[in-house]
């Protein structure tokens, strides 16, 4: 749906039949969920693997051509001019031999991508077991109606791809063509789809339309990923909105594999069949759909009837003075504090041999000081964990996920630095 048309299955594969064959492999950069779903489909009938790239970035995108060779690029400007029918048409089959249907690229630790597959089969299992989970939350007035999903993260991330694109295509959820991320057209675009509704988005934007104050329609269930979610935040988005908050906890390398409400219980609920080992760098996790076992860096404690419950991860854990936390934990406390709309807080790279190492951090909080954010802080976490600096902005250039990228919060803290050093305190 767009602009109140709704759009049908016949249409879709329509649309998807006007797309040439070209390539063993297709990346998919089609902001209109329409458009990206009929690329999807296309590809799928005709088992070519569509490629998620890391970020939309041109030379990102340039990369992966020369790495992948015969693949094609899809975006929205070829589909002006889609066919509309409202015909049923003919229907391709998505094949029933497995084959990779999907790659997913996540930032490696060599500076490229990491490269993680996916098969048909996994996504079906997968996407029913998502399916499940929304549907056993809605209200026994929405049983037999078709869920309509509103999506704030875009199809290439793998969350929004389980979410935004392969449920409307495998499960039988409609979704809204837009992709909405200021709250008015968060709430236009709800308003726009019938009920039951499922806002699928992060904490990040979830912070945003809380603090928008902003009028949305029922919406039975809000999904949220990306970023821990505190059960504070999920308990004034349900009384805000009168809904229930499903979270759910998965990465590229496993797809989502548990969820919980996170207003009501700390820890997580594996689906069937999930394994969890944890070890000295992460936890093991295996799955019926994965092929192997998949060493994740999150620091899980496994409680005795299977459920789980997240440390930090290992990457996460940051040593001062011999001491170890959390960033996920403190960047969680930061953005509690009263008056702070976003924040982040980091380990910035050693400036030199031998240096100590301090944390720093990026606090929006309009009409605070420094001063005033670390006395709330201070608080919250030892001494030791105390951001120096703590320097507030505007505003935070966080992507279209809601993470912030290690590399922009460098360079925001540098050009702060920069700028105190050309105008001290009390200057003028």
């Amino acid at each position: 749906m767009r602009r109140g048309r709704v759009r049908c299955a016949g249409e879709l594969w329509a649309a998807a039949s006007t797309i040439g064959p070209g390539g063993s492999a297709v990346i998919n950069l089609c902001q209109d969920r329409f458009v990206f779903l009929a690329g999807l489909a296309a590809a799928l009938s005709r088992r070519q693997t569509t490629l998620l790239p890391p970020s939309g970035a041109p030379a990102v995108i340039a990369e992966m051509r020369t790495a992948y060779g015969d693949c094609r690029v899809l975006d929205d400007s070829q589909f002006s001019h889609l066919p509309r029918t409202d015909a049923a048409g003919s229907r391709p089959t998505l094949p029933e031999v497995d084959f990779i249907a999907v790659t997913g690229h996540t930032s490696g630790s060599t500076g490229s991508p990491a490269v993680h597959h996916k098969r048909l089969a996994a996504l079906k299992a997968t996407t029913t077991l998502n399916a499940g989970a929304i549907r056993r939350l809605l209200p026994v007035s929405a049983s037999g109606e078709t869920p309509w999903i509103v999506a704030t993260v875009p199809s290439q991330h793998m969350y929004g791809f389980e979410l935004a694109a392969l449920m409307p295509l495998l499960a039988g959820f409609a979704i809204h063509a837009a992709h909405p991320l200021l709250p008015a057209d968060v709430a236009s675009a709800l308003a726009e789809v019938p009920a039951p509704r499922i806002l699928v988005s992060t904490p990040v934007h979830l912070r945003s339309l809380l603090g928008s104050g902003v009028a949305l329609p029922p919406v039975e269930v809000v999904v949220s990923a990306t970023a821990p979610l505190s059960r504070e935040l999920a308990g004034e988005v349900e009384s805000a909105f009168g809904t229930r908050v499903l979270e759910m906890f998965g990465s590229t390398e496993t797809c989502v594999f548990a969820t919980r409400r996170t207003s009501l219980e700390e820890a997580w609920s594996p689906y069937p069949g999930i394994g969890l080992a944890p070890q000295a760098a992460g936890t093991l996790v295996t799955a019926p759909w994965m092929p192997e076992a998949t060493l994740l860096q999150d620091i899980l404690e496994v409680w005795p009837d299977g459920r789980f419950t997240v440390v930090g991860r290992n990457t996460d854990m940051v040593d001062v003075a011999g001491k170890r936390a959390s960033l996920a934990d403190l960047n969680r406390r930061l953005v509690a504090l009263p008056g702070v709309r976003d924040g982040f807080i980091f380990m910035p790279e050693a400036p030199g041999s031998g240096a100590v190492r301090r944390l720093a951090a990026l606090v929006v909080a309009p009409g605070m000081t420094e001063s005033q954010v670390i006395e709330l802080l201070r608080r919250e976490v030892d001494p030791l964990f105390l951001p120096r600096p703590l320097v507030l902005v505007d505003a935070l250039p966080r992507n279209d996920v809601g993470k912030l990228p290690r590399k922009l919060a460098l360079e925001l803290l540098g050009s702060a630095a920069a700028h105190r050093h050309q105008h001290p305190a009390g200057t003028g």
